[in-house]
């Protein structure tokens, strides 16, 4: 009889990827899981899971918060690994140093941040490799809506190809924040991707309900670029972006995908989206039309104002362009017709659940303290707090839109697929098997429960019991480790320079 470091005794053991589904013990070793069954010996330590759930930690592709008070609110929601995929960072390889440097209580990574390379090579601005960083950049415009001359392109090619070959783990592509952008740069890009076997992360050109410029147009023109340049096409966020249009969209998407394109989605179960205040989107003077719904719509985050009209906004992106809002584009607790688009794009067959969780402010500021809880005046959206829960808990438990075992594949393994092509490390994660990294969540099922909302943002999720990061215990018996640092970083390999 082997002993082992840590047995999880007696859970209801569910992997997404074989479909096995069994009362079992799981046996952790150096990190990994070592054994799965029943009677497989001694460990130094056991956790009882006597009627839980033993389930692979939550993989979350659109993360960026990136930094311990995040990475803790997000692992009571399950959350084991955290990445930053839609922005990206730049430069690559000195932010993965400084999260090594800094330590992180979950797994983390980065693609490379096209915007970021193109900031530096229009502007000459260095800014924060964070969204605040790319609203304030906003002060010079040039990046927004300019074509890249043919050195500026050059140039924005090969801060990317760097960054890819500093282990990036794709192209971060949040297309509709400089929709100056021309096609040649964007089909140029792709087709890097392509050669470098790594995918991209779009946020679509455009969001709108009306042509010219509307989601519908964004939607084809990315599915343009994955069957031209054979780049793998990835969807943030495939409900804020679609607004009003997301079955035309999802159409469109299925297509593709039956086609045998690469286009794949993600969406969060929320009616409700947050960015910069200095996005380009909320100064155009068609806004309420574009969108459909008025200034009041948009929200402040760190003071809850709600705009009263264009000049209101435009005031806002002079004084702060970087800081975070909130935009209410569907009302999903009154309006069934809401309630019914947003299934449209989180129950989307094989789309991930992403969180798209913002980063925590006080006042103003990122807040990157120590304090635990978080301060009763950090703020940020809910989505920060309990995207996994609350979609496990409404969709999957309450409602039974998809089975149990369907809702975790959505959470886990999908989004492990989505990279594993590109990252050989990431097959290890989003799954209950031998061998595979002990990133796991043992949780009762009947408590998940997602608490925070808008008025209340940073109450932690119900329902987790114990989560564990590399075989390490970060949340037991519901209780959080403060000192915990188990996380390891999520990267392609780093090929020469």
């Amino acid at each position: 009889m082997q002993a082992y470091e840590l047995i999880i005794h007696g859970g209801r053991v569910m992997d997404p990827e074989t479909g096995f589904d069994v009362i079992a013990d799981v046996a952790i070793t150096a990190g990994r899981i070592a054994a799965i069954g029943t009677n497989l010996g001694t460990a130094a330590h056991t956790i009882d899971a006597t009627g839980l759930v033993v389930a692979p930690g939550f993989i979350d592709l659109h993360a960026h918060g990136q930094s311990i008070p995040a990475d803790r609110m997000q692992a009571f929601d399950g959350v084991t690994t955290a990445l930053e995929l839609e922005l990206g960072v730049f430069p690559v390889a000195r932010w993965y140093d400084e999260q090594a440097h800094a330590g992180r209580l979950l797994n983390y990574g980065a693609s490379t941040g096209w915007v970021f390379a193109r900031i530096a090579a229009m502007t000459a601005q260095q800014v924060d490799p964070t969204i605040e960083g790319m609203g304030q950049a906003t002060r010079d415009p040039r990046w927004v809506n300019e074509v890249a001359n043919s050195s500026e392109m050059a140039d924005i090619l090969d801060r990317v190809r760097t960054g890819l070959g500093q282990g990036g783990l794709g192209i971060g592509f949040p297309n509709a924040y400089a929709p100056g952008t021309g096609v040649k740069e964007m089909s140029e890009l792709c087709s890097l991707a392509a050669d470098a076997n790594a995918p991209t992360f779009t946020h679509v050109a455009y969001m709108s309900n009306v042509d010219p410029r509307s989601s519908v147009e964004a939607y084809t023109r990315l599915i343009g670029y994955a069957g031209s340049t054979g780049a793998h096409m990835h969807i943030c966020h495939f409900n804020s972006t679609s607004l009003t249009d997301v079955e035309r969209a999802a159409q469109l998407v299925q297509t593709a995908q039956r086609q045998g394109l690469k286009v794949t989605v993600e969406a969060y179960p929320y009616g409700t989206g947050s960015t910069v205040v200095g996005a380009n989107f909320f100064s155009d003077p068609d806004f309420p039309i574009r969108f459909g719904t008025g200034y009041q719509a948009i929200e402040m985050v760190n003071t809850g104002h709600r705009f009263a009209d264009r000049a209101d906004v435009l005031a806002a992106q002079a004084e702060d362009p970087g800081a975070l809002v909130l935009i209410h584009f569907l009302d999903v607790e009154v309006n069934a017709r809401h309630r019914d688009l947003l299934d449209v794009s989180v129950l989307f067959p094989g789309g991930a659940i992403a969180s798209d969780a913002v980063p925590w402010t006080r006042d103003g500021v990122t807040y990157n303290g120590d304090a635990w809880p978080l301060p009763d005046d950090a703020v940020s959206h809910p989505r920060s707090s309990g995207t996994f829960t609350r979609f496990l808990s409404r969709w999957v438990r309450e409602r039974q839109a998809v089975s149990l075992m369907e809702g975790l594949r959505k959470c886990t393994l999908i989004p492990a697929q989505i990279l594993q092509d590109s990252t050989p490390g990431i097959r290890k994660k989003g799954r209950v098997q031998v061998g595979c990294d002990a990133d796991l969540v043992v949780f009762d099922y009947e408590a998940l429960a997602d608490r925070a909302d808008f008025k209340a943002m940073n109450r932690v999720a119900d329902g987790m019991r114990h989560v564990l990061v590399n075989g390490q215990p970060i949340i037991t018996a519901g209780v959080l480790d403060l000192a915990a640092r188990p996380g390891r970083p999520v990267r392609r390999p780093v090929t020469p320079a």
